[in-house]
């Protein structure tokens, strides 16, 4: 998936359409908090004189999101817009 390195978006701050700069970014699933209850409780078990304790159970992976990152030429602030759902190719920009 090929996207201009410029286009013309709303930008939520300027609260109009302007150019704006292009960023290609993908988001991955990020790993568990280390100090949420249910991975101290798993450290805890795992720590002690017994069996193993059961792992997560075996799921499809989900595709990565195709993300851009918008700059805008005016107030230079940036946000975030998702291109495609789910990824089939990576969004790379023109040359």
């Amino acid at each position: 998936m090929i996207i201009p390195k410029e286009l013309k978006a709303y930008c939520p701050t300027c609260s109009k359409h302007s150019l704006h700069k292009v960023k290609v970014t993908t988001t991955k699933i990020k790993p568990g908090r280390t100090l949420a209850w249910g991975s101290r409780r798993h450290a805890r078990k795992l720590a002690g004189y017994h069996g193993k304790v059961k792992g997560k159970a075996k799921v499809k992976k989900q595709g990565i999101r195709n993300k851009i990152m918008l700059e805008c030429t005016v107030c230079k602030k940036k946000h975030e817009r998702v291109i495609s759902g789910r990824m089939k190719k990576k969004a790379e920009t023109s040359k």
